[in-house]
Order: structure tokens, then C-alpha cells, then sequence
């Protein structure tokens, strides 16, 4: 029966890659054609992308998705602090908020043919890791502009994927832009990477939790401390969906029996 599972994953995984691959060519080549039309037309039409790549996954992959804290999805853009686990997320997230989305990454992205064309007319924050304190300057300048024009931003403050079970370094970044802005922030905690590991060509079928937290608010906080709030509330979250895989955060025991 595992051996049946193994082929049958391996088929489905391949079929998506088929999938993935013509579905990515079409978009980033039409990315450049529908370049001359304004960026809220582009967009509405680029998304399609990232909503096809979903509707792949449920369908072909068998990845299923829920989502719990729907209420504390604003009507108005707002900041997205999100846990990184795979690839997956970064194609649900600007597809279930109503707003168009801008995210922060690495700008060798933009040199990916044809997926980086996409990006790359979609006005996101394409930065240089290595350009340090500019590159922090960069995402708090053009972050705030876009939160002006009702854009969210979704940044994830580990920087990287991250194995299932394992935490990397918060950076500060988006806790900057919000104490910067005055905005609050929603935590956004899943476990995607059971269903679709980092890096993975096989994937897996499942049922993918994503939460939305209230809003964490930045008023009065320094960038550190709200971004210990955040780390808290998404490794607490991500702990309470599969607590025999995820460590608890530290603190977190004390914290829910009152000690």
C-alpha cells in the first residue's frame, strides 16, 4: 500500500510539474504582452497565475486547504507577516486577500524566464540581500507607498523556507515598516510544508490549515518587540496544528496556564 502511495504521488507531483510548467510559460509570456496596460488590469490578470497553481494543487496534487481567523482579514490592505514552509503559501496568500499584494524577495527572481517576468510587472519589492541597511530602506520606501494605495504587503520574516518542525531567525523588516507606518500587523501561521516540502519535487495530498491572527498592533512597540509578539503568536499556532512535529515557543507552556 505505501509502495502504491509513493507512484501515485510521483504521478500526481509529475503531472502537476507538467501543469506548472505550460501554465508558467503562458502567464510570464503574457506578462510582457499586457505590460502597456495599467498595473490594476495587469494585475487582475496576472493573479490568475498564482489561482491556477492552487486550483492545480487541489485538484491534480489533492492539497486541500481551510482556513481559520477569516474574520481578521481586513477590508483594507495591511501588513502579512507569514510563516515559510514551501512554496505554496506565497501562491494562496495574494489570492485570498481582496487587495492586490505586493511581496519582498530577492531580486535574482526577476531573472527566472518567464515566472520572474511575472513578478517583475507586478511592481513587487525586489531587493539585494547583501545591500543591508539599503535594502531595509528600500522595503520601508516602497512599502509604505503601496500601503498608501491600498496594496497589501506580505513579507516572511524568516527569510527563507524553513523544514516543517524547525524555526529560522525573525528579521525585523516587517515589524520596521509597520512601527514605520503606524500599521498593524496579521500573523499568518500554516502548516503547508507537510503537504509540499521545501525544495520537494514529490508532494503530498493533505489538508493545509492556514490561520489569520487579530492584528497585532504596532503603536508604542519597538520593531523588536512587535516582532517577538509575531514570532510568538505563529510558532504557538503552528505548534498547536501538529504539536508532535513543531516545538512549542518558549514561554508558551507558562503562558497558557497562567504561570
Amino acid at each position: 500500500m505505501h509502495y502504491s502511495k509513493n507512484k501515485m504521488n510521483i504521478l500526481r507531483s509529475t503531472l502537476f510539474f507538467i501543469f506548472q510548467t505550460f501554465h508558467t510559460i503562458f502567464f510570464g509570456t503574457l506578462a510582457g504582452v499586457i505590460y502597456i496596460l495599467p498595473f490594476k488590469w495587469r494585475w487582475k490578470v496576472i493573479v490568475q497565475w498564482p489561482r491556477g497553481m492552487v486550483w492545480a494543487a487541489k485538484h491534480i496534487l489533492g492539497i486541500k486547504y481551510e482556513v481559520k481567523g477569516a474574520e481578521n482579514v481586513p477590508e483594507h490592505a495591511a501588513i502579512y507577516l507569514s510563516k515559510h514552509q514551501s512554496a505554496w503559501e506565497t501562491l494562496f496568500i495574494p489570492v485570498y486577500l481582496k487587495q492586490s499584494s505586493t511581496f519582498v524577495y530577492k531580486k535574482e527572481l526577476n531573472y527566472v524566464p518567464f515566472f520572474g517576468w511575472g513578478l517583475a510587472s507586478l511592481r513587487q519589492i525586489s531587493i539585494d540581500r547583501n545591500a543591508g541597511k539599503d535594502a531595509m530602506v528600500q522595503v520601508i520606501e516602497i512599502g509604505s507607498k503601496y500601503l498608501k494605495e491600498n496594496r497589501n504587503v506580505i513579507l516572511f520574516p524568516e527569510g527563507t523556507r524553513v523544514a516543517v518542525g524547525q524555526k529560522g531567525r525573525y528579521k525585523q523588516g516587517g515589524a520596521r515598516l509597520a512601527v514605520h507606518t503606524g500599521s498593524a500587523v496579521i500573523p499568518v501561521a500554516h502548516n503547508a510544508g507537510l503537504c509540499w516540502p521545501r525544495q520537494a519535487y514529490i508532494k503530498k495530498p493533505g489538508l493545509v490549515t492556514v490561520w489569520f491572527g487579530p492584528p497585532i498592533e504596532s503603536a508604542g512597540k519597538t520593531p523588536e518587540e512587535l516582532n517577538k509578539e509575531v514570532e510568538f503568536w505563529i510558532e504557538s499556532k503552528v505548534h498547536e496544528m501538529n504539536p508532535d512535529i513543531h516545538p512549542a515557543p518558549e514561554g508558551y507552556h507558562a503562558a497558557h496556564t497562567g504561570q
